[in-house]
């Protein structure tokens, strides 16, 4: 194969692998006209490629700044400073189009030499448009849950303080207990809150040791009671060799994930919540004399979740029909067992209601 049709095969790749980029790829000439336009390219300007190619730039891409400056007379490659190389990502308004995010590479013909070519890489902003929509949920949602208990706190104890001697001890009580609970659930929101931006960017760091999830699971269920639910709403059921799981798992994660289901259970279901700790030798396909994985289980006799459902519940913010929580728990139940190296799943309940059920690792021999 000769030079010159190593050179147009090589051209041919490239003008592939352009034509199949995600984003938007412009190129100017020193000219300061359009020399080349990909197929996103030409989507984003709402334009024929063939009809971009060859106008000056600051017609086929008349970039606005958000003060309404005309971009390219504001970073003017052809101009200014010899040191520079572009710029980094910008969100521009194309009007008529709406806004874009740009980024812009100068090519130089040496170091500090003219500029010979700019690459405009254009993306449409639904990605930032996304995220931005989930940060105002984020932020309605702290708002919302914060505005009660803060409330309720700045109210009881400036009553206590300005009317102190008004009020009896057993009233004097009440307010206090209240006080605290409201604070608890306040520090919760905060916890969750921080343990979910830890998962965003996976540093969640887990304290590992053999933990008896049996006694877990007991003293989540005690905890319940002792807030005033009723002792026979929960039927607890413990199906493993002498009574005792050992998980290889970060106690207090896994006292999480266990309220979490249980709160659930309680809030959004009804009846008894029935909570199963078991063996489960099959999903890991080994030998029954291997250390087995264990398997909890939380179901209601409520309403349950709807099959089409399922693959949303663990999703952030996901309230379902009904609400009242944050809509963080679920997600934070997935998040706290897959960081375990379990798994966790929904499913109908043999009562009717919703069946959750999450598997961890058995501690290992050595940790005995």
């Amino acid at each position: 194969m000769s030079t010159s049709d190593r050179a147009r095969e090589a051209s041919r790749d490239a003008a592939v692998v352009l034509d199949s980029l995600p984003d938007g790829v412009v190129v100017v000439g020193p000219d300061r006209r359009v020399e080349v336009v990909n197929p996103r390219a030409a989507q984003l300007l709402g334009r024929r490629a063939e009809d971009v190619v060859g106008t000056p730039v600051a017609e086929a891409l008349p970039l606005l700044d958000t003060a309404g400056h005309p971009w390219w007379d504001v970073v003017d490659p052809w101009g200014g400073l010899d040191i520079r190389t572009g710029h980094r990502e910008r969100m521009l308004l194309l009007p008529g189009r709406g806004r874009v995010l740009v980024t812009m590479s100068f090519v130089r013909e040496a170091p500090r030499g003219a500029v010979v070519r700019v690459v405009v890489a254009l993306r449409d902003t639904d990605a930032r448009r996304r995220a931005d929509a989930e940060t105002s949920e984020l932020i309605s949602l702290v708002a919302h849950e914060l505005r009660a208990p803060l409330a309720s706190v700045k109210g009881f104890s400036t009553t206590l303080l300005r009317r102190w001697d008004r009020f009896t001890d057993a009233q004097k009580h009440l307010m206090i207990e209240t006080i605290e609970a409201d604070a608890d659930r306040l520090a919760r929101l905060i916890h969750e809150l921080l343990d979910v931006s830890r998962l965003d960017t996976s540093h969640l760091r887990l304290e590992r040791r053999r933990v008896d999830l049996v006694a877990i699971v007991r003293r989540c269920v005690a905890r319940l009671v002792a807030t005033g639910l009723d002792e026979d709403r929960f039927d607890v059921r413990i199906d493993v060799p002498d009574g005792e799981a050992g998980a290889w798992a970060d106690a207090d994660r896994l006292d999480q994930v266990v309220t979490n289901l249980l709160e659930n259970a309680v809030r959004h279901g009804a009846g008894t919540v029935h909570v199963r700790v078991a063996a489960d030798r099959a999903e890991d396909g080994t030998s029954p004399t291997a250390p087995p994985r264990w398997v909890v289980s939380v179901a209601d006799e409520g309403e349950g979740v709807r099959p089409e459902h399922y693959a949303r519940v663990f999703s952030k913010f996901w309230h379902g029909s009904r609400r009242g929580s944050t809509g963080l728990g679920l997600y934070l139940v997935r998040g706290l067992v897959e960081a375990h190296g379990g798994s966790v799943s929904v499913d109908r309940a043999p009562e009717g209601g919703a069946l959750f059920r999450f598997t961890l690792p058995a501690a290992p021999d050595r940790s005995r």
